[in-house]
């Protein structure tokens, strides 16, 4: 179970990182003067594989418990990223045998036309319970937890 955290901004900054051109350093402003570097690599996912350029608002999930370098501003192996979208909502979170999120906000209602894949995209046909899921999903009830029905699912093993 990864203990998600996560970072809402503007990229304004993409730049090489380690010198061979694989991965790369995303610097991402809140509004509020608060700056992240996002370190970007091979296995970063990007949710609907979204191409980022200056300028997007974007959500970056990294590992809250993984070691970091104390340094200004807070540099983070990123292990999701979510290019901000008006027509669909994104959670990544670790969801327990009922389906609930971590944090207590949303719970899944899954139906026969949700789609759920691997970081692969290939099909997962296993239970999603007590997984670390990606939640691609629309409109959903004001309780609390919140229910939706998710649009799909990525399962990351």
């Amino acid at each position: 179970m990864t203990k998600f955290n996560s970072f809402h901004g503007t990229i304004t900054m993409i730049t090489d990182f380690e010198g061979d051109g694989c991965n790369k350093l995303i610097t991402v402003e809140n509004g509020m003067g608060g700056i992240v570097n996002f370190v970007i690599t091979p296995t970063t996912y990007f949710v609907d594989h979204a191409m980022v350029a200056v300028g997007d608002r974007v959500t970056g999930y990294y590992d809250e418990n993984a070691p970091a370098i104390l340094i200004y501003p807070p540099q983070y192996q990123t292990l999701v990223m979510v290019k901000k979208s008006p027509y669909q909502n994104v959670k990544v979170d670790y969801f327990n045998n009922q389906l609930v999120s971590s944090d207590g906000l949303l719970r899944l209602n899954v139906s026969p036309y949700t789609q759920t894949v691997l970081t692969n995209g290939q099909s997962f046909t296993r239970s999603l319970a007590n997984r670390d899921l990606i939640v691609i999903y629309g409109p959903s009830t004001k309780s609390i937890p919140a229910q939706t029905t998710p649009y799909r699912i990525v399962v990351l093993c």
